[in-house]
């Protein structure tokens, strides 16, 4: 091996050599040929200053370099995407959709901030020769976004539920579409006579007005749990008839502001309407086919992908060309794809992130460039604006409100659905942008828009919230009392990746059910962030919980499942533990600790406590920044929000439960021996070592009598060990470990190396909150419950 070694590096060094030789008398010969170039360099050209130092040659340099168009164009896609990440992340953490954070983040970076603050850093990154470029990606991102909400609708599911929601769904176009129609009545002469006629302002105006935001509303529902309820099932249904009948009025309205006249745009409509039925009964047949051959990621190859694309960018020119604009044309490509939910969810995943995370932010930030606030200088304008804003809310919200009460449904869902349905976000944006290019909507009245849209949107969060304290659904004392009446022990285990379900399945079923007290089991899997596409998140469910349900029926566990996006997993986690009553929260860290113990012993693990040491000096707040801390992180936030005891299992090659130790640190750590109790009922096949870190055998009455009772039931199965420390050799003889919260954080923050060599581990944490306790109090005395097997 060494012989070869020196071979390689000889031959390495001999040709480095030999290359610098012949280089160098290359250019040695090559020195006739100096002087030649100048004769031919024209008169005009730049020429470099002699009299410049090499250093100011090179800044001159930079300079022109960044001035290039694509240099331009990467620094301004650089600046958007930093500054619209940063808000969509702060407006996520207020629980408000991130596509009001990038909204306002275009406008910050528009002639309202940025260019009133920073004129000269505005105008030399936004300057008006280099807008071309980021215009035309930004109408790209617009294209693709809109095929996705295209595949978004599923038409199956609309011509189910359209008797139940065609009436809301158009209540809310048309009411609050003559509004928009009478108050551009008001406006025109003040505002618009001088750029455009009556006819295609109002029509502008009235479908701003009557416009909901499917994507956004979609996500809300989902982020809200309401998915599978029937108040999700009507105002998603209401919301998706709403987006097809708006698009096609949209269609309608930008073929007659093209043509001047609504007789001369029935041949622009007539043929928009030969196209759309060509679309749905020749080509989605045609991709159906299509579909179902290519099915899955095996299959589904990079021609496959071209051709869908290439079926998109041609429906866009189409529209294009006919007069009703190349969105909808990208729309109605989402809408023909073939209906099968595996197929639209590979498509959307490989295009989704580019369009939405990538180009999407560009066309933010054109809408901000025309997004003028100074514009409305005077409290008169103010004023206007605020008509509008009240004209729009009240005719999407009555509008979608009473029409759903006539309906039937209660005062409850009849106002979340007119609340829902005013949401309008992005698509909003949409149509304006179209109004503000054709010239029909004027600067003042497309600045009121923009901040109606941005206002509709914001508030329909708080209202929900606002709905749900007015109506409050259920009483969540009662139902805890009759959960327990009935001998119920509810358990939640949330997942973050579904292939733990099953391993987390089976430690509850060892752990937790006995024979006094019903399992009843739900499965939470939340994805992580509110851009993941909602629309089929039932199919996805199903395929996320296959593996769970199929264990779930191996172990005789009755379960429920429940879905969810969000963009803050802990939040939604404890949101449902608290809201449905759960007796315990099982999770799993998420992380291994191997390799924790080679960071400890470099010299990196002191410079990182010293920095976290310093991070809580100044917070003022307990952080953990080293490697392990997700464990802490996580059990801290759900131990301090939810009514429950919690335990995070942290998977360490886990098989099952056989050999298992006990570890009890402190006299609170009583409860851990009720667990193994458990442990020992329910597997014939489990032995327990409990370690008595302290000698609490000997010091505690409460300690010494739940090891005798302990060992009186179970005698060949207990054993207690005295141990002080934790080796390697005695952790690795074991197959499972119960530890406390508090224990856990004693051994952690003592640097104990073996932490690194633990088993399968379930750390827990006994809680009982005022609540329960207080509802407890009303159930103690009933003899068919035993209050002990609450943990």
């Amino acid at each position: 091996m060494r012989k070869s070694n020196f071979r390689t590096w000889t031959f390495y060094t001999l040709m480095l050599i030999l290359f610098c030789i012949f280089t160098y008398v290359l250019f040695q010969n090559a020195k006739v040929f100096d002087g030649l170039h100048i004769s031919n360099v024209p008169a005009t050209a730049s020429q470099p200053d002699a009299s410049q130092s090499s250093f100011e040659s090179f800044k001159v340099s930079i300079l022109n370099n960044i001035a290039e168009p694509a240099a331009m164009l990467l620094l301004q896609i650089i600046s958007i995407l930093i500054v619209s990440r940063i808000f969509g992340f702060l407006f996520a953490k207020i629980g408000q959709p991130t596509v009001i954070g990038e909204i306002l983040a275009g406008i910050m970076l528009g002639p309202s901030l940025l260019g009133y603050f920073y004129p000269e850093a505005f105008n030399f990154l936004f300057a008006t020769d280099t807008l071309g470029n980021l215009y035309i990606l930004s109408q790209v991102g617009l294209i693709l976004f809109m095929f996705i909400i295209g595949m978004e609708l599923d038409l199956s599911a609309l011509k189910e539920k359209i008797s139940e929601t065609y009436v809301i769904s158009h209540a809310s176009i048309f009411i609050p579409y003559f509004l928009g129609m009478l108050l551009a009545y008001f406006v025109y002469q003040e505002f618009a006579a001088y750029l455009t006629d009556f006819l295609p302002f109002a029509l502008f105006i009235g479908i701003s007005m009557s416009i909901t935001a499917f994507p956004v509303l979609a996500r809300i529902v989902q982020e809200k749990g309401l998915t599978k309820t029937h108040l999700g099932t009507i105002a998603i249904a209401s919301a998706a008839n709403d987006d097809v009948t708006a698009w096609c009025i949209l269609a309608a309205v930008i073929a007659i502001a093209k043509t001047g006249s609504f007789i001369s745009s029935l041949y622009t409509i007539a043929l928009a309407i030969v196209y759309v039925a060509a679309m749905l009964l020749i080509v989605r047949p045609f991709l159906k086919r299509v579909g179902e051959i290519y099915h899955n990621s095996e299959v589904l190859n990079k021609s496959i992908v071209a051709f869908l694309l290439l079926m998109l960018i041609l429906s866009a020119f189409i529209t294009q060309m006919i007069g009703i604009h190349a969105l909808f044309g990208a729309f109605l490509a989402g809408v023909v794809m073939p209906p099968l939910p595996n197929f639209r969810k590979m498509i959307i995943e490989k295009i989704e992130d580019v369009s939405v995370t990538l180009l999407l932010p560009l066309f933010f930030v054109f809408t901000g460039l025309r997004t003028e606030i100074g514009l409305l200088n005077t409290p008169h304008l103010w004023m206007v604006c605020a008509i509008f804003i009240i004209v729009a809310v009240s005719g999407k919200f009555f509008g979608g409100a009473f029409s759903a009460k006539i309906l039937g449904e209660s005062w409850k869902d009849s106002l979340s659905i007119g609340v829902l349905m005013n949401t309008r976000g992005l698509m909003e944006l949409i149509v304006l942008n179209i109004g503000y290019e054709m010239g029909i909507l004027p600067p003042p009245i497309f600045v009121m828009l923009v901040i109606m849209a941005l206002v509709t949107t914001f508030m329909t969060s708080p209202l929900l919230s606002l709905i749900n304290m007015i109506f409050p659904e259920k009483d969540v004392e009662k139902e805890y009392i009759i959960q327990q009446t009935q001998g119920i022990f509810k358990a939640l285990i949330a997942l973050g990746n579904p292939e733990n379900g099953k391993t987390l399945l089976t430690v509850a079923k060892t752990l937790l059910d006995g024979t006094k007290n019903s399992l009843a089991v739900t499965v939470l899997h939340i994805t992580p962030g509110t851009d993941t596409n909602p629309i089929y998140g039932e199919q996805f469910a199903l395929e996320s919980f296959k593996g769970v349900l199929n264990e779930a029926k191996m172990l005789d566990i009755p379960i429920e499942t429940e879905y969810k996006v969000m963009d803050n997993i802990e939040l939604g986690i404890v949101k449902s533990v608290n809201q449905n009553n759960y007796d315990f929260l099982l999770v799993g860290a998420g992380v291994s600790l191997s390799g924790i113990s080679f960071l400890k012993e470099s010299k990196l693990f002191d410079r990182i406590k010293w920095l976290n040491k310093f991070i809580n000096q100044v917070s003022k707040k307990q952080v953990f920044f080293y490697p392990g801390s997700l464990i802490k992180d996580k059990t801290r936030y759900f131990i301090e929000n939810s009514n429950c005891s919690v335990g995070v299992f942290v998977n360490r090659g886990f098989e099952g439960i056989t050999s298992t130790i006990v570890l009890l640190q402190t006299e609170s750590d009583e409860f851990l021996l009720r667990y193994a109790r458990r442990l020992l009922k329910n597997s014939s096949q489990v032995t327990i070592q409990i370690i008595d870190m302290n000698k609490l055998a000997i010091t505690s009455d409460v300690i010494r009598q739940g090891i005798h009772d302990l060992k009186l039931q179970f005698p060949d199965e207990v054993k207690v060990n005295k141990a002080t420390r934790l080796s390697t050799n005695f952790l690795s003889k074991y197959s499972f470990m119960l530890i406390s919260y508090q224990a856990w954080n004693i051994l952690s923050e003592s640097e104990n190396k073996e932490l690194s060599n633990i088993p399968s581990t379930l750390i827990i944490n006994k809680k009982i909150s005022r609540f329960h306790t207080g509802a407890r109090n009303r159930i103690v005395s009933n003899p068919d419950i035993d209050p002990a097997l609450n943990f």
